[in-house]
């Protein structure tokens, strides 16, 4: 079993793995951030977050 970092890596292997990897990742790069991630991230920034799970956590004991 030969070690990968014995010898520097094949430039253009190594350009054409980048590019087929952009290829295949550059249409989820550019998706929008779906709807439920993007109110736990507003939550978390107004700090409401830690008030919604004391919200949920006493509708579950009703």
């Amino acid at each position: 079993m030969s070690d990968m970092t014995s010898k520097p890596p094949n430039s253009r292997i190594v350009e054409e793995i980048d590019r087929n990897l952009k290829q295949a990742f550059d249409h989820v790069a550019n998706e929008p951030v779906p709807d439920r991630f993007s109110d736990l991230l507003n939550r978390l920034k107004s700090g409401d977050f830690v008030s919604g799970e004391k919200e949920k956590n006493d509708k579950a004991d009703d």
